[in-house]
């Protein structure tokens, strides 16, 4: 069984039971560490950010990290950060279920799997985001990844991943989600057809919403998020254990004869972590109207201005809808955001059909969204009685300040793309009368 700790930014201590008193104690960098460990820093913040804000991490491990032959390109996968391989398409976009090779016919793992579909901004200048589908059949053997340029946020929807990081190992499965934080290294194991959604920050770490007059309780309590114990292997790879490094956008493969996952012991602030998403609590309407869908973010990335995210991770998950004298589903709405979002299970409320777990949609900045002509005829005749909302059904949300450009692969080599979304629409009828208020 897997051991975690709780706590989401703590101060955590931990160190493999195999060897007691791996951490050195009352200092970080001793002349010569318990059981001839190395002592390595990984930073996730400037070291002159303000204290609330400081990331790093001591690791201490049986080699360091620095030891391994240079980096050579790895053309694999389908990753890109060039945001103007086609044409801008303010149009409404949806995806059906993007497809998952068998493994008899192509072999894909987590890294040869990942797919760019979206995104804005450049990881050079540290200011964007990206999002990416994985879609993958086979385990990560003798490899592992680690992001140069930013943040993933990892949401599983089909099959489990059990992801190796040198701080311990996590069991993330679908409507849980996991942060791998810039410079981490992991490795993912699947159990067969795998599929999931990430979320690429470039420049900002994820924390917790602001509550404000929520008050000290709600939303995503700090405890519920989980953080791997230690774990290590001593393990030579005399074949070679590549690491791959997403530097600028594009992938680069080192060798070295032994595993990365040699961390005995480390304590600092800067982790990987999980969070199962049934544990958010859920704040909502109990009178009249919509509370915006902010009142659902898990996670932020804030941006320089205040009040305005780079990138918001958003969920919709069951609750009672109670509102009286109100359209329940969600609005017709126009938005200086962009909202891209996926379907981890069940149906959403406001487009029952169509809209299907492991598919996606995009509407842009400015762009017209809203319900389907079957969910407004259904939902303007309810009896406004307390019901159970999107039980059996978690939609999220990846929301942006940035106005974001699909790749070709999203727009033509993926083949998902439903060219007739905005059908949806097209039988929606005027119920205006003016001699009826």
């Amino acid at each position: 069984a897997l051991q975690y700790m709780s706590g989401f930014g703590n101060e955590h201590v931990s160190e493999d039971p195999r060897c007691p008193g791996a951490l050195p104690e009352g200092q970080n960098n001793p002349q010569v560490c318990p059981y001839g460990l190395y002592a390595e820093q990984l930073s996730g913040s400037a070291f002159t950010c303000p204290r609330a804000t400081n990331r790093r991490s001591w690791l201490y491990r049986i080699l360091p990290s620095v030891c391994h032959k240079p980096f050579q390109p790895l053309r694999e996968g389908h990753l890109t950060h060039r945001w103007d391989e086609v044409e801008p398409d303010p149009n409404q976009l949806r995806w059906k279920p993007f497809e998952i090779p068998k493994a008899h016919q192509n072999k894909l793992d987590f890294v040869s799997g990942l797919h760019t579909l979206c995104g804005a901004g450049e990881p050079r200048g540290r200011h964007g985001i990206a999002v990416h589908i994985f879609v993958c059949n086979t385990s990560m053997l003798n490899r592992c990844l680690y992001n140069s340029d930013g943040d993933f946020l990892i949401v599983p929807q089909q099959g489990k991943l059990l992801i190796t990081t040198e701080f311990g190992k996590m069991l993330v499965e679908p409507n849980e989600i996991c942060v791998i934080q810039q410079g981490m290294r992991f490795s993912v194991e699947v159990f067969g057809e795998t599929r999931g959604y990430i979320l690429e920050v470039y420049g900002a770490h994820f924390e917790l919403p602001d509550l404000g007059p929520i008050g000290a309780n709600g939303l995503a309590n700090p405890r519920d998020f989980l953080v791997p114990v230690a774990w290590y292997e001593d393990r030579q790879v005399p074949g070679g254990y590549t690491v791959i490094s997403k530097y600028q956008g594009k992938l680069f493969a080192a060798q070295q004869d032994f595993s990365p996952f040699n961390v005995v012991a480390w304590h600092g602030n800067y982790t990987p972590y999980k969070y199962h998403l049934e544990n958010f609590m859920v704040i909502n309407s109990v009178a009249f109207d919509h509370a915006d869908p902010s009142i659902f973010t898990v996670l932020t990335a804030k941006s320089t201005r205040p009040g305005v995210a780079i990138a918001d991770f958003v969920i919709f998950p069951p609750r009672w809808g109670v509102a009286n004298n109100t359209f329940r589903p969600p609005y017709y709405h126009r938005n200086c955001m962009s909202e891209f979002m996926g379907l981890i299970k069940g149906h959403y409320e406001a487009k029952e059909e169509g809209f299907q777990p492991g598919g996606a949609s995009l509407h842009s900045m400015m762009t017209p969204h809203g319900p389907d002509a079957d969910c407004f005829e259904k939902a303007s005749k309810a009896k406004l009685e307390p019901e159970r909302v999107a039980e059996g059904t978690m939609a999220f949300m990846f929301e942006s300040s940035l106005s974001m450009a699909v790749t070709e692969w999203g727009l033509k080599t993926s083949n998902r793309l439903d060219k007739n979304y905005y059908k949806c629409w097209e039988t929606l009828k005027s119920h205006f009368n003016p001699n009826c208020k």
